[in-house]
């Protein structure tokens, strides 16, 4: 999703600006009968909207034997509907001068659009009628499938590093398959979709009452709701399956793994920490450690091992990265810590040198200075995302979502104001341990070995 920043036109900086002066964003939820939720936030600063539609459906909740099943679904509600064939969604977005996309993650599969506001009815209408029923074809089937083995193939299978930081990282920290298995997906379980497990997998999961769809831009709050109600008001809920315990206690011996890379010239370094679920006192702790420790040059892993040290070209990551932020998950991730290293140098000294400062953290705690620093820039970070309306609809989506109150997002920067060094420093002693870490050492295959000085 594009990121817009605060300057670059002058009404997305009048909107940043009055959201840094502490300014609430307004947020309107309502409720129909049939479960469906809708939040809006009225701002006329510019004659458009942003819209998420957000499914209670991701990598965790596919079914097993169906790895990457929630990726490729998403990939099929592009195909269109007996009502509106394939391509009805870019032409009425696009033709406009919006933009659309839609992603999958752990605990949520959304679909996002932007548009003048004079496309928010024709929009409501195309999202009404692919939740109600898709083209379930063969030929759409496969179409997608091979869709999404091309993108395996480009971004994991053929390409430096493939995406090890996550996936094989997450299949060696975690214990649960729902929290284990490769979202992405699997070739071979790919191959096993049939068209009765695309309709069962519609009709379970994309209902009014497992969705919520947000609204931010030039809208009024009351005409919105009279659109959602008369296009979707009518689509009946669906008895929702029982959802799987994902939660995990904390790995009490280290766990490790070396793997060989085909395209990369340079080896890497992945380190993951089980992190607890939103719901735990640490949780936001947690988010502001990692940015501590891997929130971008300035960050003390940063400048411990690329800077001074100089035995890593990079690192970055933090708390369920590279696949959300602390609004965007429901269950457990991983602080993430991935890197490419020296040839010549040691992924196991890197690893302990790593450790070195984390562990320091925990006895010393951090100058003040420095979190409030840290804090500051988060929270800059964050605004800069509001101030974009389809950004905006997202985060109130996936909020109302995942923890049932949108209004988290005006609430998120005090929350993160009010974490101190003593936070910090608990967080990083109970979660950040040697016995709590997993780590990957991914090696150059032996041909590009050979090419190295």
């Amino acid at each position: 999703m594009k990121t817009i920043l605060c300057g670059m036109w002058p009404v997305l900086l009048l909107v940043c600006s009055n959201l840094m002066a502490g300014e609430q964003l307004p947020i309107h939820t309502y409720k129909l009968d049939n479960g469906l939720t809708l939040v809006v936030s009225e701002d006329h600063s510019s004659p458009t909207f942003g819209l998420s539609i957000a499914y209670h459906v991701g990598f965790r909740l596919e079914p097993k034997g169906r790895t990457g099943f929630a990726h490729l679904f998403e990939h099929m509600m592009f195909e269109g509907t007996p009502n509106a064939p394939k391509g009805s969604f870019v032409k009425i977005i696009q033709g406009g001068g919006g933009s659309l996309n839609g992603s999958t993650r752990y605990d949520y599969t959304n679909y996002i659009s932007t548009a003048p506001v004079s496309a928010l009815e024709p929009v409501l209408w195309l999202e009404a009628d692919r939740m109600k029923h898709l083209d379930f074809s063969e030929e759409n089937l496969n179409n997608q499938r091979d869709v999404v083995k091309e993108e395996i193939r480009v971004n994991v299978k053929n390409k430096p590093y493939g995406l090890f930081f996550w996936t094989d990282l997450a299949a060696l920290a975690f214990d649960k398959w729902e929290n284990a298995h490769d979202g992405y997906g699997s070739f071979i379980d790919l191959d096993k979709a049939s068209i009765k497990d695309v309709e069962r997998f519609h009709h379970t999961y994309y209902a009014p009452n497992n969705a919520v769809i947000a609204i931010a831009g030039d809208v009024d709050a009351d005409s919105v709701y009279k659109l959602v109600h008369k296009y979707f008001g009518s689509i009946p809920a669906a008895k929702m399956p029982q959802l799987p315990d994902v939660s995990e206690s904390l790995n009490t011996e280290e766990r490790f793994e070396k793997e060989t890379d085909d395209h990369a010239m340079a080896p890497a370094l992945a380190i993951g920490w089980k992190m607890p679920g939103p719901g735990n006192p640490d949780y936001y702790p947690l988010a502001v450690l990692g940015e501590v420790l891997l929130g971008g040059d300035a960050s003390l892993l940063y400048q411990k091992m690329v800077k001074e040290k100089q035995s890593m070209l990079s690192i970055s990551g933090g708390m369920g990265a590279p696949l959300g932020d602390p609004l965007t998950f429901a269950g457990p991730s991983l602080m993430v810590a991935f890197g490419i290293y020296k040839p010549g140098s040691s992924a196991a000294q890197n690893t302990a040198d790593i450790q070195g400062v984390i562990d320091q953290l925990a006895r010393q705690g951090i100058d003040s200075k420095r979190l409030d620093a840290v804090k500051t820039k988060m929270i800059a970070d964050f605004y800069k995302q509001l101030a974009s309306y389809v950004n905006r609809a997202n985060y109130m989506a996936i909020t109302q979502l995942l923890s049932g109150d949108a209004n988290l997002v005006n609430r998120y920067p005090d929350i993160i104001r009010k974490i101190t060094s003593k936070d910090i420093q608990q967080a990083a002693a109970k979660y950040l341990t040697v016995a709590n870490r997993s780590w990957i050492d991914r090696q150059v295959a032996k041909q590009h070995q050979e090419k190295q000085p």
